[in-house]
This record gives structure tokens, sequence and C-alpha cells, in this order.
């Protein structure tokens, strides 16, 4: 895999929304921080842009994340939000000069299309926190702050929480994942993720708990949990049941699909549609430890 330069005060960030449309306060406060920390920061001219849900025409979209992947440099393009929209772009998204100047991605959600498209072709990328989620006047907020530290190299350390569905072990690999919506629906494209000897990193968030057992099962009918080395479970939010519930939580229906399979299993990674979500370098080395009484989870830089 490779891994795009490291950031320093003085370099480019360019703030981009290639999916859902994004609220002007919240994005021009999180690039009033970057610059604070001394980056220079571009906003893509589309970034407020609006059509229904999605922050402009697909063509808009289109144009802000192409020159923000050409420009030799920029060395970090912040997605400004998730939602949706990077599925119906990608397949007209050129990556070739971008391949040869790599530079970081960061974002969650929707932005895991981006994340497994660009792990095919190599490329480490961050799942983390977005502009749209950045505090309003504060560095000292731990995602961020996190997040910092990943773009700037240092390596990420995180202890986890005993919980009552882990399952003990230790495991080396690259990391993949994010979202479990996104992930099931890249299968059978060239977007489509690659967990052969890899951790798998899944979470979600407002989908029904059916939705959850069937696409778990869906990964697994393609073979995806099979031949993992480990499994980190972030956060499962907002979940929803039918009149007729359905029986298990989002957290149960994901152990029982890993049943059967001896690779560590840990829950309650603080990562994904919750205030406190720390990043992860997808595409990295990843070193997993489940005990009884913690798991930890170490990314070298």
């Amino acid at each position: 895999m490779i891994t795009p330069p490291s950031l320093k005060p003085g370099d480019l960030i360019r703030i981009i929304a290639p999916s859902g449309k994004v609220r002007l306060e919240h994005v021009m406060a999180a690039a009033g921080l970057l610059r604070n920390l001394g980056f220079q920061v571009i906003e893509g001219r589309h970034l407020y842009s609006e059509f229904h849900q999605l922050a402009g025409e697909d063509a808009e979209r289109i144009h802000d994340l192409q020159q923000a992947l050409d420009d030799n440099q920029c060395k970090a393009i912040l997605m400004a939000r998730g939602g949706y929209g990077l599925l119906r772009i990608i397949d007209r998204v050129d990556f070739s000069r971008f391949m040869q100047h790599p530079k970081w991605i960061a974002g969650f959600s929707d932005i895991t299309v981006l994340h497994s498209h660009l792990h095919n072709l190599g490329i480490e990328t961050i799942h983390s926190v977005m502009p749209n989620s950045f505090p309003a006047n504060s560095t000292a907020d731990e995602p961020v702050a996190c997040l910092m530290k990943a773009l700037s190299g240092e390596p990420l350390n995180y202890s986890l929480a005993p919980h009552a569905l882990n399952r003990q072990g230790t495991a080396s690999g690259i990391i993949t994942g994010g979202n479990l919506t996104m992930l099931t629906s890249l299968l059978g494209s060239d977007s489509a993720i690659n967990t052969q000897g890899k951790i798998l990193f899944l979470e979600d968030v407002g989908e029904y708990l059916y939705r959850i057992d069937r696409m778990m099962h869906t990964l697994k009918r393609a073979g995806l949990l099979d031949h993992l080395t480990g499994l980190v479970v972030g956060c499962f939010n907002d979940m929803l049941d039918g009149s007729t519930p359905f029986g298990k939580t989002a957290r149960e229906i994901i152990a029982e699909a890993v049943t059967g399979y001896d690779y560590p299993v840990a829950f309650g990674f603080p990562a994904g549609h919750e205030p406190d979500n720390r990043p992860l370098i997808l595409g990295r080395n990843t070193r997993l430890m489940v005990k009884p009484d913690s798991a930890t989870i170490h990314q070298s830089s």
C-alpha cells in the first residue's frame, strides 16, 4: 500500500462535497480551524451547491473531486460530509494523475465508496470525522486532534473497554472497511471490498435491524467474512425495528454472523456516526489484540 506524504503547517488542504449537501456555517468553521492550525485551505467551487439532497449536480461534484485529485500542490482532501452521492459518480472519475501524486483522502459514511476504490488501487486513506462535524471554536476536540495526528504521520493507538461479545485473540493485517451499507452496495463492482487476510472494520447508522442481518449474511455468502484476520466493530447507532421486533441488537447480529470463525473480534471502537469519531488509516498494517479486560488497536507511522 502507498502512504501519501504527511502534512506539515503551510501545506494545502482542499475541502469538497462529493455526496450530500453541506451547511455553510459548519464548513466555514472547519476551514477557519484548519487555517488557525497553519494550513492553507481551498474550498471546492461547488462546495455549497445544492441539488435536492446532493451537494450539486453530478457534473459539479465530479468537477470538484477531479480538480482536487489532480492538484499536485494539494496534500489532503477532506470530504465535507457523507450522505449519498459518490456511488453515482465514482466511475466517471480519472485517478491517473492522483496515482502519480497521491494525497490523503479523509471522511466516512458515503465516503466508504472512495475508500474502497482507492484501497483497490493500493492507496491508504483515512476513515475520520469530516468538516461538517468539526467543532466550531475548538482545536481540542479529540476526533479532530487525532485526525491531525494521522495526517501528520503520527502513530494511532487505541485502548477499548471490554465488551461481552468480544472474541479474544491477536491479529495483524491491513485494515479495510467502513460503512456496512455502502460496502454491500459495492459488491460486484470495481470498487468492491477485498478482505482476504485483512482486518475488517464496520459501522452504520439508522438502518433497520433486519437489513443489518441481511447485509451481514450477504457479506458472508460472498466469502468476505471467511478469510479475515480480525474484525473491529464501530458504532451502530439509531438502529430501527419493525412493529414485530427482530429480536437481536445490531452487535448481536454481527456476532452471530461471524460465529464459527476463530479470528478476534472487538466491539465498541469509537468510529462512525457519533461525536467521538476517531480515525483509522485504512490500508495500514494494523495490530489488534483482544483480551478479557480490554482490546487494543495499534497503527504505526
